[in-house]
């Protein structure tokens, strides 16, 4: 019978971190990818059609404006600042397709340090795999935990 109720606790954790791992991938395939191609892509063509996939997705997901963050708001959290980021990497990128090859290779330059740190991670909020949900999906994980603690609870009482 314990076993039974903790199972029962446990599946709500389950879900959430299941559905946070699906959230995840589905970004990565969608969104962070692409940014990664366009930061190290070779020619301009290449980098701006990655990119134009990538803001695809980010419009698609409404992830054009807002904070990831939950209680307080940090300029790394700002969702708008990262969209204009990379929308100007694909400003740019498309005016320069007619430029000298100095000015593609700069341009080149310009939209991986745009995207992408020195350490070669991408620049994104923290949370933004989550967004626009992240306070509901914040909530029902921590509910998820509290009930999962108090099924070990009961088993460990043995009730």
């Amino acid at each position: 019978m314990g076993k039974v109720v903790l199972y029962l606790f446990w599946i709500p954790s389950f879900i959430c971190f299941t559905w946070f791992i699906v959230l995840k991938i589905n970004f990565d395939k969608n969104c962070a990818g692409y940014l990664e191609q366009a930061a190290n892509a070779n020619s301009n063509e290449l980098a701006l059609k990655s990119i134009d996939k990538a803001i695809k997705f980010i419009e698609e997901n409404e992830l054009t404006e807002g904070y990831t963050s939950i209680l307080y708001r940090t300029e790394s959290d700002n969702v708008g600042f990262w969209y204009e980021n990379i929308k100007s990497c694909q400003k740019e990128l498309s005016e320069s397709l007619d430029s000298s090859q100095l000015e593609k290779s700069n341009i080149l330059l310009k939209v991986r340090e745009s995207l992408m740190t020195n350490k070669g991670e991408l620049i994104m909020p923290r949370g933004i795999t989550r967004y626009p949900h992240n306070t509901g999906y914040s909530i029902f994980l921590t509910i998820s935990i509290i009930i999962l603690i108090i099924g070990i609870a009961i088993i460990d009482l043995d009730l």
